[in-house]
């Protein structure tokens, strides 16, 4: 392996002041892809930019110019309706140029509203139907493991998604299989397509459910970016476990008019809007 292929996150991570930059940027993007494709669930990508920040720019070892390196760490968006923000941390990240972002949701482009693996470049796995990340997770790490192969494999999950009987068979299997290269994550914004989350299915005590399971478990501020690089860099974590982050965050977050609104996981931002967004972020 030449140093041109290898990962590029071994060793330093940009400062906090870059990173919130980085984030700031991003949620305007993903608001502007919102308004030009008339495209929804503007809220969930917002709740989990931090997450994809701290991922790709703080922990993944990745190398945006090989994206398909066998010993890269693997990323899956297993909540595949915030497809805008991926395409847009990779885009940033360097996987490909940023006009592309242009195109989300246009007939015939690679950024379709839900990822599909071979599109893209970074896009490891189709999803959207909620469920099945957690699981092709778990595939990945049990291949890993038989091929040798020391990466990780993280997985970036709804706190609805966990209504899903599928979710709790995959976590019974990484526990049982003392997959402790796995990383799971739970963009718990406390709100599903029709109500609080809470409201349509009892998940508390959340901590508690996926410790019961056999993983180790960490609650933080899905948008503490700090906090987030540091967990997600001590992985695995010494506990012989699969790993779980509780990450409270808060849907729509960074525009104030849309943080914590429901509305806003169908709603489409008016040129007025995305202005006034953009306002709020800095960047105009």
């Amino acid at each position: 392996m030449n140093s041109e292929s290898a990962p590029d996150i071994a060793g330093g991570v940009p400062s906090l002041t870059k990173l919130e930059a980085i984030s700031r940027r991003i949620r305007g993007k993903v608001v502007e892809m919102s308004h030009k494709a008339n495209g929804a669930h503007l809220g969930s990508g917002l709740s989990c930019v931090d997450i994809l920040v701290a991922a790709y720019w703080g922990a993944l070892a990745i190398n945006p110019r090989d994206p398909k390196l066998p010993q890269r760490d693997r990323f899956i968006l297993s909540k595949g309706h915030a497809a805008a923000a991926l395409y847009a941390t990779l885009a940033y990240r360097g996987f490909f140029k940023i006009e592309l972002l242009d195109t989300y949701g246009k007939p015939g482009s690679y950024l379709e509203e839900h990822p599909g693996p071979g599109y893209a470049p970074g896009v490891e796995a189709a999803t959207g139907s909620l469920g099945h990340g957690l699981s092709l997770g778990v595939g990945m790490a049990i291949a890993g493991r038989l091929q040798g192969q020391s990466y990780r494999v993280f997985i970036l999950m709804s706190d609805g998604e966990c209504n899903e009987g599928s979710v709790w068979e995959a976590a019974m299997f990484a526990s049982g299989q003392g997959l402790d290269r796995m990383l799971a994550i739970i963009d718990y914004n406390k709100w599903q397509a029709t109500g609080r989350s809470e409201e349509v299915m009892a998940l508390k005590p959340l901590r508690q459910k996926w410790e019961a399971f056999g993983w180790s478990v960490y609650e933080v501020d899905g948008h503490n970016l700090g906090a987030l690089v540091d967990l997600m860099r001590n992985v695995p974590d010494g506990s012989g476990k699969p790993i779980m982050l509780v990450a409270h965050t808060v849907k729509g977050k960074g525009i104030s008019f849309m943080e914590d609104d429901n509305n806003w996981h169908y709603r489409i931002p008016d040129a007025e809007e995305l202005k006034r967004a953009k306002i709020e972020l800095g960047l105009l």
